[in-house]
């Protein structure tokens, strides 16, 4: 023993111990890389390289209440307080996407990847990517100042998001987020874009009864705890909080006893849809999302458009509208339109209007307006050629493929798919090419006669001051009448643009509303009333269009979510639901070696689940300061109804004198647990430690899987308690006591992160074969 000693402290160096402006509650590792990200309490995200150098600072402005990495570490998933979850790039922290999942609190997330590849009948792998994302349009950014002409500087900071970036899924394998909520919701997307299911636990009942036909059970107050998805996506374990009750029996009726399920619980649900039809998901997944993408670009675009236009409008009323003031003033009954008409006539200048054209507007007014105006003209054509316009083409392209895979019912029907709907998007796409066209053209117009009417007004003004005017642009007097009937008062670029409460129709005569009507009857399109309808409010009708033909593969795959089991943990004598943030548990999946057959029905068995998680003292009377390891978990249903026990728990008393702060599970089923001594009177004073537990060297012993409503499984291993001894296991010691998080990364072999009185605390675990072999 006395030669193993400093063996032992091999494994534990103490590589950083880093100040901290407040204190840790969150930690995870980079599967990829040397980089970790932390949680602060006041929810800031912290991204740091093992060297500890801090890459980026990002505050959301929300609390913070979970945190996991995209499984290529490319993207970092934030679960947020009012239910938000926000994906983060990981090379800047920038927003690259925010989708609203979930109404409550985010306490738990999860992102798997799929771990198979899928083979045809003739062995060859099927994969889908789509590479064509890459020459996306990228969306504009908007000026600091109006009438920022192109060429200009003066674009927004590279920190100033007016729009979210977009993340691109097209080289992703095909993954899954699984997100929990603390009222019992657990929400999934493909790519952490595209929703496609959502359970809730409060009500479920087994999709497979085993031989005892247990009746449908529903939790009350109920809260996800953890959630873990399956390498191969067929399973998620769940670990959640609440009462459990047979449906049909109320609480009241039922006396609150030591018996009552009112406790943390482990559910089990079937997932294998994901696996059975991935191909199908992936690629509908993949096409709306970048219809997604796509769509946030003509949405930023409008946005911009919309705010340069106005601006530039601002400005050119900011200087006419002083014109109706003069004419109030002098006592006169016209209006600017019917006094510039009699000028350009030919008539007696009126004391008004030539005291506006020299006095208030002059000649540098004139150009001043008339390069604000032309200028966001430009900048507005530039924006529909070189961004909106692509973007809605490809729309209309992408949502062409998908229409042709609804076609595709025998595969593409059974995830929701929908004929009707997805040809009801590809005609509204169509739609809004139209609209842009005539946009363009509408836009066009309006900057022709804007530029017309300035260019007769600087000859006005340079007439009356008897300047010469010979080098000024020519203008066309009928244009300069259309402009003053039509466009002096009115705006019908800001009227395409914006999107008003108000539904704002355009005017449309009866001729032209009879050729529209003519023209259906040859087929193509069944919308007779697109020529009535603003840009704005199209974009709006095909955005809708789509959410209503994505929101029925979410419908029909939520339905094939099904509940297959569950394992009532430990009780406890209050509502944990207050206790679920801080739930110490680790769940973790491990493929057997020796399985290498590749079919369904065998890849399900080739993963062995372990669920550890720590036991309150006051859950049962004669267990204490103990944790709890469970592993198979998932197993094969039709074994389980033969009679054939597969799930098997161990209890580990943790050693005299400490107490359990956290714990985590890495590598092939080996356990680090985080320990504190238990006679610390302050958290400053005492030592704590770190301990590995290999899960092979534990002597588990089956549990009966279905034992009754009113039964604790767990308390039978009452007598079985496994006894851990500080010499006996690999261990570190601490100087000081800690607090959670725990966070190990089984990539740097391996990382360990925890906190102390903010302070964070980066210990290396290196694994030496030969010490190994000398401890056992």
């Amino acid at each position: 023993m006395e030669t193993d000693e400093p063996q032992r402290a091999i494994p534990f160096q103490l590589q950083f111990d880093k100040p901290l402006p407040s204190q840790v509650k969150i930690a995870e590792w980079n599967p990829e890389k040397d980089l970790l990200a932390m949680v602060t309490e006041d929810s800031k995200i912290l991204l740091h390289r093992f060297n500890w150098q801090r890459l980026w600072t990002v505050s959301p402005g929300k609390c913070i209440t979970s945190l996991c990495w995209r499984p290529d570490g490319k993207a970092i998933a934030v679960g947020l307080e009012d239910g938000t979850i926000s994906l983060h790039d990981v090379e800047n922290g920038k927003l690259s996407r925010s989708i609203k999942s979930h109404a409550v609190a985010v306490v738990c997330l999860n992102w798997e990847e799929d771990g198979t590849n899928s083979r045809d009948d003739c062995g060859n792998v099927s994969t889908y990517e789509d590479r064509t994302a890459h020459f996306f349009p990228p969306a504009p950014r908007i000026p600091r100042m109006p009438g920022v002409v192109p060429g200009d500087t003066g674009f927004m900071d590279e920190s100033e998001d007016s729009f979210q970036e977009l993340s691109n899924s097209s080289h992703q394998r095909f993954n899954i987020l699984c997100s929990g909520d603390k009222d019992g919701s657990i929400c999934f997307s493909i790519f952490g874009i595209f929703p496609v299911g959502k359970v809730n636990i409060h009500r479920f009942s087994l999709s497979n009864q085993p031989m005892d036909c247990r009746p449908p059970c529903r939790l009350l107050n109920a809260s996800i705890c953890k959630v873990a998805l399956a390498k191969d996506l067929c399973h998620l374990i769940v670990i959640c909080s609440g009462e459990l009750l047979e449906d049909g029996v109320e609480s009241s009726n039922r006396p609150i006893s030591g018996h009552d399920l009112l406790g943390f619980h482990c559910l089990l649900l079937d997932t294998s849809i994901f696996w059975k039809r991935k191909n199908e998901l992936h690629q509908v997944a993949q096409q709306a999302s970048n219809i997604e993408d796509l769509m946030e670009v003509i949405r930023a675009s409008l946005s911009v458009m919309s705010k340069q236009w106005s601006d530039a409008m601002h400005t050119y009323h900011e200087k006419f509208d002083s014109l109706s003031t003069l004419i109030i003033d002098h006592g006169m009954d016209s209006t600017p339109q019917e006094e510039f008409l009699s000028l350009l006539g030919g008539a007696r200048t009126s004391p008004p209007v030539h005291q506006f054209l020299v006095n208030s507007l002059g000649e540098a007014g004139v150009k001043r307006v008339a390069k604000v105006v032309g200028g966001a003209g430009k900048e507005l054509q530039l924006i529909v050629l070189d961004h909106l316009q692509p973007a809605a083409e490809i729309i209309a392209f992408r949502v062409g493929e998908l229409r042709g895979l609804s076609k595709w019912r025998a595969r593409f029907q059974g995830i929701g798919l929908d004929e009707t709907l997805i040809s009801n998007a590809t005609e509204k796409a169509g739609m809004l090419l139209i609209q842009v066209e005539r946009f363009m053209r509408v836009l066009s117009s309006v900057v022709q006669q804007f530029s017309n009417f300035f260019s007769w007004l600087q000859k006005s003004v340079k007439t009356l001051m008897s300047e010469p005017s010979d080098q000024l642009l020519p203008f066309s007097s009928e244009l300069v009448i259309i402009f003053l009937k039509f466009l002096y008062d009115q705006d019908p670029v800001r009227q395409l643009l914006e999107l008003s409460e108000v539904d704002q129709t355009i005017e449309i005569d009866m001729e032209t509303m009879k050729r529209v009507r003519e023209l259906v009857q040859f087929g193509g399109y069944l919308d007779t009333e697109y020529l009535q309808r603003t840009l704005a409010k199209e974009f709006q009708q095909m955005e809708s269009c789509f959410k209503e033909a994505f929101e029925v593969p979410f419908l029909t795959i939520s339905k094939k979510l099904l509940f297959e089991d569950f394992f009532p943990l430990f009780p406890t004598a209050f509502s944990p639901n207050s206790a679920s943030l801080s739930f110490a548990a680790s769940i973790s999946y491990y493929q057997e070696a020796s399985d290498t057959v590749t079919d369904y029905q065998t890849r399900k068995t080739r993963l062995v689940d372990y669920i550890s998680f720590r036991i309150p003292d006051e859950s049962f009377s004669n267990i204490r300061n103990c944790i709890a390891i469970m592993r198979g978990f998932i197993q094969d249903m039709s074994g389980v109804n033969k009679g054939n026990a597969s799930l098997e728990a161990v209890f580990l008393s943790i050693p005299d004198g400490y107490h359990c702060v956290d714990l985590c599970l890495y590598k092939e089923s080996q356990i680090v647990l985080l320990l504190n001594e238990s006679t610390s009177s302050s958290e400053s004073s005492g030592n704590a430690c770190m301990m590995i537990v290999r899960a092979c060297d534990l002597q588990f012993v089956p549990i009966s899987r279905f034992s009754g409503p009113n039964h604790w499984s767990l308390h039978e291993l009452k007598d079985s308690v496994m006894y851990l001894q500080m010499e006996n296991e690999k261990v570190r010691n601490i100087p000081h006591s800690v607090v959670s998080p725990l966070a190990v990364s089984a990539s740097r072999g391996v990382a360990c992160i925890f906190a102390a009185r903010r302070r964070a605390l980066v210990y290396i675990l290196e694994e030496d074969e030969d010490e190994v072999s000398d401890m056992e």
